[in-house]
């Protein structure tokens, strides 16, 4: 044999009684082609045929050529077969429910009220001196701490439209109240009036929100560190007529407001 048929018979001898295959395999394959082909070209064709038939029963080797050593493929290795795979032993314990969800929805905190104010014309610090006539309290108030606020109409029903509405700030609360009305000075709403010995500015908040002709309101400064605003729903202000009687009486209203301290 050659050098080349003897390496090859070595490696693939040694392959072959790892896998159990016929130990005389590569024999009878060589032999075979000796027999059909004589000249050194063809034997080395068969050689390769030969060594692509026993790939079946032993791994593939790399021929590079004669003086060239036959490296072996590395062996290719790969998940277990799911037979083999192991499984979790089945149990008879019930898995652990899940922790409760608590999904109630916790009650909101109830605003605070002002409480029973009788006619409802003295609340906290401020007292109204005037109302225009068949208005009653409303028995609805909300207090915020610096800022509180009630409000009047026809049957004192909580529930109903309001006709007047005062809201008073106090303490930090009086700094949006007088950017709010720097803000209609310098778009040019509303006017600075006299209300007795005080300055006010009269506006119509809200024009054209919803289509409404706004609400008509008088802010005021009441004592030191507060600002009142006195606020006519629109339907109230439609009730008294033009906006000469509003304002008449929005005034009126404010010339009227004292400070408790």
């Amino acid at each position: 044999m050659s050098t080349l048929e003897d390496e090859l018979h070595r490696l693939m001898g040694e392959e072959t009684a790892r896998l159990r295959a016929a130990p005389d395999l590569v024999d009878r394959v060589v032999r075979s082609t000796r027999r059909r082909h004589r000249t050194k070209r063809i034997g080395f064709t068969a050689l390769v045929a030969a060594a692509a038939f026993a790939a079946a029963a032993v791994p593939a080797y790399l021929v590079l050529g004669p003086d060239s050593v036959a490296v072996p493929e590395p062996a290719v290795s790969g998940p277990a077969p799911a037979s083999e795979t192991s499984r979790p032993e089945a149990t008879d314990e019930a898995a652990p429910e899940p922790p409760a969800i608590d999904d109630t929805i916790p009650a909101p905190s109830p605003t605070r009220d002002l409480g029973d104010l009788g006619d409802g014309k003295a609340f906290k610090s401020l007292r109204v001196g005037y109302l225009p006539k068949r208005l009653q309290w409303s028995h609805w108030s909300l207090d915020f701490g610096d800022k509180y606020t009630t409000s009047w109409n026809y049957d004192g029903d909580s529930n109903g439209f309001y006709c007047v509405q005062i809201y008073v700030h106090e303490g930090q609360a009086v700094q949006e109240v007088d950017e709010r009305v720097q803000g209609y000075r310098d778009e040019g709403e509303g006017a600075e009036v006299a209300v007795g010995d005080r300055t006010g500015y009269l506006v119509r908040q809200g024009v054209g929100e919803d289509g409404g002709d706004g609400t008509p309101t008088l802010v005021l400064s009441v004592g030191e560190g507060r600002r009142v605003e006195v606020m006519f729903s629109p339907d109230y202000a439609k009730d008294l007529g033009g906006a000469e009687a509003v304002d008449r009486e929005l005034k009126k209203i404010g010339e009227n407001l004292t400070a408790a301290d």
